[in-house]
């Protein structure tokens, strides 16, 4: 016996299931990403995958559920250390208004975030991941970090609630500007304020 053959009766056979969930990650990833959340279907994603529609709501319960797992998003927040400290709330507005108005996948996940388990647990992902090390950088207080990266999180989440996804048409009639000039000092104050 060689030692290529003995090593692939000494490793375990792949698991179809993890290989089935792979394939079907895959093109969603694909699918959504060519035709957008609102027109992929259950039934291309699995036809890409070639398996069944049935597996992929196995899988993933729903087309949120698998859109969940399968999206990955980087907001690609600016190092705050860059940006004059009475600047920050402003820059950090300025820059989750351009992620939300050419991501349609941001909306789509905040959508899914808010009525699919798995879209939330993505949602506090991306919290714990990417927004709770950028405030680090800028609060004053280590301790109160988790609570004030929330406080703006709820200040940008309720601005693409309100204009992307309920599209209300005052929200949606503020110039970007004017949103800035708006709550850019909120955000600044929750991050950089002594504690109240």
């Amino acid at each position: 016996m060689t030692a290529s053959t003995q090593n692939d009766q000494s490793a375990p056979p792949p698991r179809r299931s993890a290989a089935t969930r792979h394939a079907i990650l895959a093109a969603a990833r694909e699918r959504f990403a060519s035709d957008g959340y609102e027109r992929a279907t259950i039934r291309a994603i699995a036809r890409d995958a070639r398996i069944d529609p049935s597996m992929v709501m196995r899988y993933f319960g729903s087309k949120e559920g698998l859109f969940a797992a399968a999206v990955a998003l980087d907001l690609r927040l600016p190092d705050l250390a860059r940006v004059p400290r009475d600047e920050v709330g402003r820059a950090l507005v300025g820059h989750f208004l351009g992620l939300w108005e050419e991501n349609e996948e941001l909306t789509a996940v905040l959508r899914v975030g808010a009525t699919n388990e798995a879209g939330a647990e993505r949602m506090r992902g991306i919290f714990q991941e990417q927004l709770l090390p950028v405030a680090r950088q800028v609060c004053p207080d280590p301790e109160q970090v988790p609570a004030r990266a929330a406080l703006c999180a709820a200040q940008l989440l309720g601005l693409a609630l309100t204009r992307y996804v309920l599209r209300l048409p005052p929200a949606r009639a503020l110039a970007r500007e004017e949103l800035v000039a708006w709550l850019g000092p909120t955000v600044q104050r929750y991050l950089t304020a002594p504690s109240p």
